[in-house]
């Protein structure tokens, strides 16, 4: 990763990070990675996810999970910034870094293509993008 010294410092995830992610996960009420360590971790580390974490003197204060075919598309799954540390383009580098180690040509984070069909799941309709480098 791209370090330098008195900055924010990123990361790939490491299991003594797993604790970290889950506590802001529970601050913002996201139940689904809070319920169980072991598959918070499997979910963080499974093939073509990429996970990298964001420190500020080694606490965790951001995270993003990106899933990728290693070729053309990523999905931007998750991504978390503390309250604290929000609006100082913390978010923006993640983003960034987990699409350099992703070796995608886009990112997706939802799709307009056949919307009759999405909602025809349970959802939460919103506007997509495409992210391209």
């Amino acid at each position: 990763m791209h370090n330098n010294p008195g900055e924010i410092q990123y990361t790939r995830i490491e299991k003594k990070h797993s604790d970290a992610i889950i506590n802001l996960c529970r601050l913002e009420n996201w139940t689904s990675f809070t319920e169980d360590p072991d598959i918070t971790w499997q979910a963080l580390t499974a093939p073509g996810v990429i996970t990298v974490v964001a420190l500020d003197s080694d606490k965790i204060v951001s995270f993003i999970q990106l899933q990728s075919d290693g070729s053309i598309q990523a999905h931007l799954s998750l991504i978390l910034v503390e309250k604290d540390h929000r609006r100082q383009g913390i978010g923006t580098r993640l983003v960034n870094e987990a699409f350099a180690i992703s070796g995608a040509r886009r990112i997706d984070l939802t799709t307009e293509d056949m919307p009759d069909f999405y909602r025809s799941f349970n959802h939460k309709e919103w506007f997509g993008f495409r992210i391209h480098p």
